[in-house]
């Protein structure tokens, strides 16, 4: 099959370096750089997203690095990268990830519709989930909850969402360098229930659609029957017209596999030194969007002074509500009260409410307030920053109980505080 090369002139494919997303907010990009830089890490820009890094050093593993220790960087595959990128949501957007887990593309549309958007991130298997919900936790993406729906169609109001993310269970056949009997398990036959269940939630996802919203189709694999066949299904049976597709520099595209799909972008995996995606963009035709009234988030209110109490600031968090259920504190985005009553979803965890006493989880970055004499450890070099996370303590002086620990001004989380001593607890 042939391949039409769309990197830009005299530019060839990066084919070196994994690489990575940056977790930050913009006026810390510097800061997460230089933490980076202080472990050794080099990495460059990717032509695709201001977001998006490759490692050109690695001296040791970045996912061990403590820029990746504090949810500061994402670790993921440069393919992956793209379908959140294509979707494009605007500032502001409430999204739907329709099957989210391991969290990388839910968390990097977070980071798209910023702190006045909203992304609901699905996942059906119970120990995703899991994953799903400590990847977003890790990494501060408080405008993300979470839900565990097999079937969301009964749950959820039709047009719900004017962008959706689908990138369903597949035989991940583009992912074969890590993954090499996945061509084994799934071969023949085998692949049928993945293509029946990928139309039913093609066809979910056409309902959950706003009128004039817009769908992202995408896969990790080379299969024609769960990609090209795959948008014939959507335009011949679904109220979904083709948008096409720009492709992004710095890859290298395959020809679609059918006639009759155009506008669709199939990464040659081999010359884009990424796994082997499929992505197809679709915009929901006719009709008049639904106006709905938001409803009174859940949970029981925390008094903002309950926070402050606790050397927390609240200015950090994105536009929602902290509410306590039971003993533990949920941050709820302001968009989750799209969500009809009665619908189970997770928020983003904060800490402990007991007895009108909060006490912040020590990875609730967002509610660190800044650095300052008064607010905790402010470290120029990474020493004794080492040293906490080896189990050391660290003298207290005068510190406040639950200091923030810093790296020049980038807060990193909450240190314990026991007697005299500043110890590092996840707990």
């Amino acid at each position: 099959m042939a391949s039409c090369d769309v990197t830009p002139a005299g530019e060839a494919p990066r084919t070196s370096g994994r690489s990575f997303r940056l977790v930050c907010s913009p006026s810390e990009v510097p800061l997460v750089e230089a933490l980076l830089g202080a472990t050794g890490h080099v990495a460059e820009p990717e032509p695709f997203s201001p977001w998006c890094r490759r490692i050109v050093a690695e001296p040791t593993a970045l996912g061990a690095s403590l820029a990746a220790r504090f949810g500061c960087i994402h670790i993921q595959d440069r393919s992956s990268m793209l379908p959140p990128l294509l979707l494009d949501p605007p500032a502001g957007a409430r999204v739907l990830d329709m099957c989210a887990a391991p969290g990388g593309k839910t968390g990097f549309l977070a980071q798209l519709v910023g702190p006045t958007g909203f992304v609901l991130g699905n996942e059906p298997s119970p120990d995703r989930l899991a994953t799903l919900r400590q990847t977003l936790f890790r990494e501060s993406l408080a405008n993300a909850a979470t839900c565990s729906q097999a079937d969301l169609s009964p749950h959820l109001p039709e047009g719900a969402f004017t962008h959706i993310l689908l990138d369903p269970p597949c035989s991940g056949w583009g992912t074969l360098d890590k993954n090499p009997q996945a061509a084994k398990i799934w071969s023949g036959e085998k692949v049928a229930p993945l293509i029946a269940l990928q139309r039913k939630l093609l066809a979910t996802a056409a309902n959950l659609l706003a009128p004039g919203g817009r769908l992202l189709y995408s896969t990790c694999t080379t299969n024609v029957a769960e990609n090209e066949d795959q948008t014939r299904f959507a335009l011949e049976s679904l109220p979904l017209v083709p948008v096409p597709l720009a492709p992004p520099a710095g890859f290298v595209f395959e020809a679609p596999r059918r006639d009759d799909v155009s506008g669709v972008l199939r990464v040659d995996s081999a010359a884009s030194a990424a796994q082997g995606f499929y992505m197809a963009f679709f915009e929901k035709a006719g009709g008049t969007p639904v106006v709905r009234e938001d409803r009174e988030l859940p949970g029981a209110p925390v008094p903002e002074k309950a926070l402050r109490a606790a050397g927390c600031d609240p200015a950090g968090l994105p536009a929602g509500a902290v509410r306590a259920f039971g003993e533990k504190v949920f941050f709820l985005p302001a968009g989750a009260a799209m969500l009809p009553a009665g619908f189970r979803f997770q928020g983003h965890a904060l800490g402990t409410y007991r007895a009108g006493v909060f006490r912040p989880s020590a990875r609730a970055r967002l509610l660190v307030p800044p650095a300052g004499p008064a607010a905790g450890l402010n470290e120029e070099a990474l020493c004794r920053i080492e040293a906490l996370l080896a189990g050391q303590s660290l003298p207290a002086g005068d510190l406040p109980p639950r200091p923030g620990l810093y790296y020049r001004g980038l807060p990193l989380g909450f240190l314990a505080r026991k007697g005299a001593r500043l110890l590092w607890s996840d707990r």
